[in-house]
């Protein structure tokens, strides 16, 4: 497999993406900056996490207009898997990719801590090969990122199981005190009807490897791999 990683004015999480990518999975990944109009040839584009252009307006409104993001809305429109993580997820939502969007956080606060995630979906790429009894431990750095959508928006997303993590604690409960951004439904990601373009909040690249101490994000990797090689 071959991994574009987009890199904006501001990301700080890019190498941590392809340091799981490439030197955890072995797989071949190139860097792709903002003012590139070349997605050269990627099979799956990476969305990272950071402060693109400053976290100006809102968060991802104009990394939304990146020369690279024309390209790489037209990629997700042909079929292509695009996955963005905490930032990412703020740009795909802002680019219309995936619904809802990411709001300031319930306590006006930026949150950076070890939080607990459980998948909803067994049907998508990054849950395919997850055990939806599980919790996920997974970390998360973000001053906007309570998930919002209308109602009808989530009652259609339920019908097309496009909810892929709720947070939850250590059990796999789901309730109010589990949820750290006040995000609806305790959302935690999400993906497009089509299930190609997926978004997720907390970080699984930072919790990917042993030398961490946690390698639960590994495993949402691992569902990656499995599901589009």
């Amino acid at each position: 497999m071959k991994f574009g990683v987009v890199i904006f004015p501001g990301s700080n999480c890019d190498h941590d993406m392809i340091y799981v990518l490439r030197d955890i999975f072995n797989q071949e990944v190139v860097e792709l900056w903002h003012k590139d109009t070349d997605l050269q040839n990627a099979d799956a584009i990476m969305l990272p996490g950071g402060f693109s252009y400053g976290d100006y307006l809102r968060s991802g409104a104009i990394a939304r207009y990146s020369p690279i993001m024309e390209k790489v809305i037209a990629f997700a429109n042909n079929g292509g898997f695009v996955f963005g993580v905490c930032n990412g997820f703020q740009i795909l939502c802002e680019a219309g990719l995936l619904p809802g969007a990411l709001l300031h956080n319930n306590n006006q606060k930026f949150i950076c801590k070890n939080i607990y995630i459980r998948p909803e979906s067994s049907k998508t790429a990054l849950t395919k090969t997850l055990n939806t009894d599980r919790a996920l431990k997974i970390p998360v750095a973000h001053g906007e990122g309570r998930y919002f959508a209308d109602k009808e928006t989530l009652v259609n997303m339920r019908q097309n199981d496009q909810i892929l993590f709720r947070y939850c604690n250590e059990k796999g409960e789901i309730s109010n005190n589990t949820n750290p951004n006040g995000s609806v439904e305790n959302i935690a990601g999400v993906c497009n009807e089509n299930k190609n373009v997926f978004g997720m909040m907390p970080h699984p690249e930072r919790a990917a490897d042993k030398e961490l101490g946690n390698e639960d994000g590994k495993h949402i990797f691992e569902s990656i791999l499995a599901s589009i090689q």
